[in-house]
């Protein structure tokens, strides 16, 4: 009978034996700490909310029972480095929702970076500034104010503007940055989900040369705060993705992004799904990912650049 009993009779063997999992375990934890970096975008204080003198705070009050976070006034890039023996040169800057008062940030956040990591995609989750939220439920007051889409476009106004900035500056920062996360200057694209799909879609019309990503994707995007101009002649590639089910957003928004790149004889790809909601949750519509990532393989952006 071999269990217990046997490894009593050899305790040397059992302890070195656990020893070595110990070794091999914060091993590994170092390596996947040791991908992450975090990285603030400006030096002091954000342009535009000096005055902001209210805390970033972290709450697991939600659907999901995971930590998202609030009232975020200096925001931040969380870089996701792929191992070097996969990695593309390929890089994507991840703007999450939550309504501009909240980030996903785990629940959403680093399960898109672990996925799209494996993939040779160095990933940057970018944290940018919210909306204030007074309460300790944040998750609730975005949920509330959301009801009333008149009072909730006016309050998020000049948070987008200022999230926009965000956007534009973790672009910079990557850019100049390049050589150190051994990225290509010329692959550098950019996703956003919900509020961050809104972020996205406003660069993939407004970008400047210096700003200008490689490619775009918009998952469930809210478009009445997105500023739509005429599509510029070097307009990136667009993916988009929603549920024909939501019932946050309309999925006419997402139709009308794929009519303006189709109209304007642009790359994009529309994927609709009949269910998923808001989130895109459930099978199939959780497959968007896969989607995604076979977009960008026949883009070339998870072949090395040779």
């Amino acid at each position: 009978m071999r269990s217990m009993i046997e490894f009593n009779s050899r305790p040397y063997f059992f302890s070195v034996r656990k020893a070595t999992m110990v070794v091999i375990c914060l091993h590994l934890f170092t390596f996947i700490t040791a991908q992450q970096k975090v990285i603030p975008l400006y030096k002091g204080t954000s342009p535009g909310s000096e005055n902001w003198n209210w805390t970033e705070g972290e709450i697991y009050k939600n659907p999901f029972n995971t930590k998202i976070v609030y009232n975020v006034t200096q925001p931040t890039l969380i870089a996701y480095l792929p191992d070097p023996a996969v990695a593309s040169g390929s890089a994507v800057i991840i703007c999450l929702g939550g309504g501009f008062h909240v980030l996903l940030i785990d629940s959403i956040g680093t399960k898109l970076a672990n996925e799209l990591t494996k993939k040779g995609i160095t990933v940057f989750i970018l944290k940018y500034r919210l909306a204030q939220s007074f309460t300790d439920d944040p998750w609730k007051e975005v949920t509330n104010l959301i009801k009333d889409s008149l009072k909730f476009t006016q309050k998020i106004a000049p948070v987008v503007k200022l999230a926009g900035d965000d956007l534009n500056a973790s672009i910079s920062y990557v850019h100049q940055h390049a050589d150190e996360f051994k990225v290509d200057k010329k692959r550098i694209g950019v996703m956003g989900l919900s509020a961050g799909g809104t972020l996205a879609a406003n660069l993939a019309y407004n970008y400047t040369p210096e700003t200008r990503p490689a490619f775009v994707a918009a998952l469930y995007t809210r478009t009445s705060s997105v500023r739509r101009t005429s599509i510029q002649q070097d307009a990136p590639p667009l993916f988009i993705a929603a549920a024909t089910d939501d019932s946050t957003t309309p999925v006419s928004n997402s139709v009308s992004l794929y009519n303006d790149w189709m109209s304007s004889k642009h790359s994009t790809e529309l994927h609709l799904y009949t269910k998923g909601g808001h989130g895109l949750r459930g099978f199939p519509a959780e497959s968007w990912i896969n989607r995604f990532e076979e977009w960008l393989d026949v883009l070339g952006f998870l072949k090395p650049k040779r």
